[in-house]
Parts: structure tokens; sequence; C-alpha cells
């Protein structure tokens, strides 16, 4: 566990379940990566990096080992030249697969309304048109 994780778990109480679990999931690729996991099951950090539309190297290495460091996810170094590396979800990452997917269907909707006031207040009423004929939430 990461030394900001344990302090967070040791210092808050109970009634901060829901911010322990952002404290742990939040973060720049995070939720990303933990899908892309669940749908591929294995990736290379190469892979990784691709399906995410290619986040800086330091960037995505912080991620990842921040979700090892957390537990919710497996590294098997292979050593070769170049070194390779693989990611799997651990049980602990796979648990949080329901989380990650309410948080993913909840932010489109968000997402969706704010458009929705984007466009009513920027007075687009093409935008707007386009927005309901599309269904969006």
């Amino acid at each position: 566990m990461r030394e900001k994780t344990e302090r967070i778990v040791r210092e808050w109480g109970d009634a901060c379940d829901a911010e322990i679990s952002i404290a742990v999931l939040g973060g720049a690729w995070k939720p990303s990566i933990l899908s892309l996991l669940d749908q591929h099951e294995v990736l290379r950090f190469g892979e990784l990096s691709r399906l995410l539309d290619e986040p800086t190297a330091r960037v995505l290495t912080r991620q990842l080992r921040e979700l090892e460091d957390d537990g919710l996810l497996i590294r098997t170094v292979y050593r070769q030249v170049p070194p390779k590396f693989e990611y799997r979800l651990s049980d602990l990452g796979r648990g949080s697969m329901p989380l990650v997917e309410a948080l993913t269907s909840w932010g489109g909707r968000y997402a969706a309304h704010q458009r929705r006031e984007l466009a009513r207040t920027a007075d687009e009423p093409e935008l707007l048109d386009e927005l309901e004929a599309t269904g969006a939430p």
C-alpha cells in the first residue's frame, strides 16, 4: 500500500469510505487503466500507452506504480533486453470494477447534461438539437 493510502486509511474514520475510494482510484488514467485491463486481462506497458492515446511515459508509469502499490494491479517482470512488463488486475482490482463502471456511467450522464447546458447558455440551437436527437441523457 502506498504511504499516502496507508495514512488515509489509518487517519480517516469509517465515515470517509467514499473518499478513500477516490484517493485510491482517482488520478490521471487510473479508471481507464483498470477498465482496459478488465477488458484485455493482460497488457504490456506499450499496449496500455497506445490504448490510452499515448499519455506521457512518466505519468503512465506513476499511475501503474500507484495501482500496483495499492494492490489493484499485478506486475510481472520478464528479465530480458529490453525489459518486458505485463500488467493484470489483482482480485482487489477486479473487485473495483463495479465502482469504475458506475463512475463511467455517471460521468457520461454528467457530461451530456453539461453539454446541453452549455448549448443552451451559448444559444446554440443547432448543437442542442443535435444533442437531443442523439438521445443523450
